[in-house]
């Protein structure tokens, strides 16, 4: 599985369609997201595990995905750091 950070914007008058539409996925996806709206920044982040960017489909609405920022993310572990000091 890889990691996705997501970042998807709407407009106020879109939020309650926006949150209505990711709370239909069910609460384990509700559940992944943060929200800005409440302090005016009407943009929702969620960090998602997907087979392939293309497979995040599967586990997000399509009105979310349309307007996302998405970026493929990556833990890196003390050792994977002191390789790459190695390297260079």
């Amino acid at each position: 599985m890889k990691t996705f950070e997501i970042e998807s914007s709407h407009t106020p008058e879109e939020c309650l369609q926006a949150l209505d539409q990711v709370n239909e996925r069910g609460p384990e996806v509700l559940g992944k997201f943060e929200w800005g709206c409440m302090a005016g920044d009407h943009t929702g982040w969620a960090v998602i595990e997907a087979e392939s960017r293309p497979r995040l489909g599967d586990k997000l609405p399509t009105s979310i995905l349309e307007r996302a920022r998405i970026v493929e993310v990556t833990k890196f572990t003390p050792e994977q750091i002191r390789s790459f000091h190695e390297m260079k």
